[in-house]
């Protein structure tokens, strides 16, 4: 994803040596949270989800 795309919008980002790391991206339209984790030459996108098991929503300004 692009750093500031036209729907998606990075809030947070840690960082390992090496290049690993998180990154928390959120939807502008919808306001779900989603984390993203790279390793190596891999990496995975999941719902970031809340103790209830429903999907964590950020209020984002257009």
């Amino acid at each position: 994803m692009a750093e500031n795309s036209e729907r998606f919008v990075k809030i947070y980002k840690e960082s390992a040596f090496g290049g690993n790391g998180f990154e928390i991206w959120v939807d502008k339209e919808t306001g779900v949270n989603y984390l993203w984790r790279a390793t190596g030459y891999g990496g995975g996108l999941t719902v970031l989800l809340d103790r209830d098991g429903k999907p964590v929503i950020t209020t984002v300004e257009k």
